[in-house]
């Protein structure tokens, strides 16, 4: 019988959290300020939105290579309509986060109706959404957005919550309640865990795949507009590097890329412990190359962990 899980346990990276946050304090005074928390949390905000979509796509045994890519689409698309066109923000945001979700449909029909495998078919569009996300503008970063946009990842609201942070954690109760508490949720651990007997129990796995995909797109739409918001800018090489960092945040919570195991809990563990080792490392002068190995380290650990847990059970 394949392994299903509903909420894989994030007790272990909870606790390597903590380890890491105490290592940390001691290394630097300036680690557990307030101040330091709330840069933690800025940081992460653009990865955990990302997360959150990945998170759902390993669960039904995927992956998204495209994620980066398609955040660099979306935020270019926004500035593009806004600056060039002069259409209203708000709209401009809308259809970006369109884009994203355009994207995720492609990439869904290249796995549910061309059976392309998810990593093939994110990879193809990782390198046509950063095509285009250049082809916009030339390879031209946008700048220069209205004050009430930028502000929403400068402003905190009672002195520490900006409205992307908020956005953020908004997204992560929504998101985990649908797959605790709701029959579509559960569904997508059983097409995890066996696609064959998803499909026997009357699961509508197309339906599915290609929700999954859609929601992973709109996020990175999403978790785009939010990056634009902090840097008052869109650029097309905006996202570099982020599918794998978001994909480590996945794991590194207890998700399986075996599928069929994850938690949306878990996975803000994850996102944390990359957003605290990299405040950490920052913070105590480690060059930027071995925080790389330092991260590659943490996640062959975590699949590690994940494979001899999969061998015992």
């Amino acid at each position: 019988m394949p392994r299903i899980s509903l909420t894989s346990g994030a007790q272990g990276p909870l606790i390597g959290l903590v380890a890491l946050c105490i290592a940390f304090s001691l290394g630097s005074d300036y680690f557990l300020s307030v101040r330091n928390a709330l840069n933690i949390l800025d940081q992460v905000t653009v990865l955990g939105i990302l997360a959150i979509g990945m998170t759902a796509v390993i669960i039904i045994g995927g992956i998204d290579l495209s994620v980066g890519s398609v955040l660099a689409l979306s935020t270019m698309m926004t500035g593009w309509l806004s600056h060039e066109f002069g259409l209203p923000m708000v709209p401009s945001i809308l259809l970006g986060i369109l884009t994203g979700a355009a994207c995720g449909l492609v990439s869904g029909l290249l796995v549910t109706e061309a059976k392309l495998p998810a990593f093939i078919a994110t990879l193809t569009m990782m390198s046509m959404a950063r095509g285009a996300a250049s082809l916009l503008t030339d390879g031209q970063q946008i700048v220069g957005y209205p004050d009430w946009f930028t502000s929403l990842a400068i402003i905190r609201h009672f002195g520490f919550l900006s409205a992307t942070v908020a956005l953020f954690l908004v997204l992560v109760v929504l998101a985990g309640i649908y797959l605790r508490f709701r029959p579509g949720g559960r569904n997508l651990y059983a097409i995890g865990g066996s696609l064959e007997v998803a499909r026997l129990a009357g699961i509508s796995v197309r339906r599915y795949m290609l929700g999954v995909y859609i929601a992973s797109g709109a996020l990175a739409g999403v978790a785009g507009i939010a990056l634009a918001a902090r840097l008052d800018s869109s650029q097309p090489s905006a996202g570099l590097g982020y599918e794998l960092d978001t994909i480590a945040a996945v794991v590194i919570g207890g998700a399986s890329l075996s599928g069929g195991v994850g938690s949306i809990g878990g996975t803000v563990v994850g996102v944390l412990i990359i957003g605290v080792l990299r405040n950490g490392l920052n913070l105590l002068g480690v060059s930027p190359f071995i925080q790389q190995i330092i991260i590659g380290l943490v996640i062959a650990l975590a699949v590690t962990m994940d494979t001899l847990g999969r061998r015992k059970g």
